[in-house]
């Protein structure tokens, strides 16, 4: 699985609306509406690398309302999950 993370600048009086028709895009796993210099973070997962283009620069940039895109492809995920998994001797944790 690839996974590309896409900083999203659009236009600032339509956020909700370009964050709904990101979401329905097909290979777009998540949409988050967040604070700093960008208006949205779109989490994008797919199979083959090549499908990456057709998520972002076919689908992505096209929405009405996205002004910008900025593109990160992951490399490894790290996640506290996967650490506990992976140290795990068959105990179940103590909480």
């Amino acid at each position: 699985m690839i996974t590309a993370i896409v900083l999203i600048d659009c236009a600032t009086d339509s956020i909700p609306e370009v964050a709904e028709n990101l979401a329905n895009l097909e290979g777009v796993s998540e949409v988050y509406s967040v604070a700093g210099h960008v208006d949205l973070i779109a989490v994008v997962r797919v199979r083959q690398f090549d499908e990456i283009a057709e998520v972002i620069a076919g689908g992505i940039s096209k929405v009405t309302g996205v002004v910008n895109t900025e593109t990160h492809i992951a490399f490894r995920a790290y996640s506290r999950h996967d650490l506990e998994e992976a140290f795990s001797i068959g105990f179940d944790s103590a909480e």
